[in-house]
């Protein structure tokens, strides 16, 4: 496509679609998220709970509700302005700290079973 041509596009652009891309994108991930600490409860409870388990299971869960709370701030932040700020950088950690968490958690169940 010419310069000209994607120009031309952006003039048209609707700037309400960027946000409502990023309220799905932060609904689809808490979506996935909500899964994990579903299969990590199903997944601790199976055969028998062990205490590893059940304390990984535990904190898979918090860290679920961390990233809940991050994604709910977001996505009322993106639908409460018409054009809204970068995310903030505490919020950001807090949400890749709680993802990696999980992910860690879903490692020691899965280890552990």
């Amino acid at each position: 496509m010419s310069g000209v041509a994607a120009a031309g596009r952006g003039a048209e652009r609707d700037p309400g679609l960027q946000p409502e891309r990023t309220r799905l994108a932060w609904r689809r991930t808490t979506l996935s998220a909500t899964v994990a600490a579903v299969l990590a409860v199903k997944t601790a409870l199976a055969g028998g709970a062990s205490a590893v388990g059940v304390v990984a299971c535990v904190l898979c869960c918090g860290c679920w509700v961390g990233f809940l709370w991050v994604a709910h701030r977001r996505i009322r932040g993106l639908a409460a302005v018409s054009e809204p700020g970068a995310l903030v950088p505490s919020y950001a950690a807090v949400a890749v700290i709680c993802t990696v968490a999980m992910a860690g958690c879903g490692a020691v169940l899965v280890g552990s079973g």
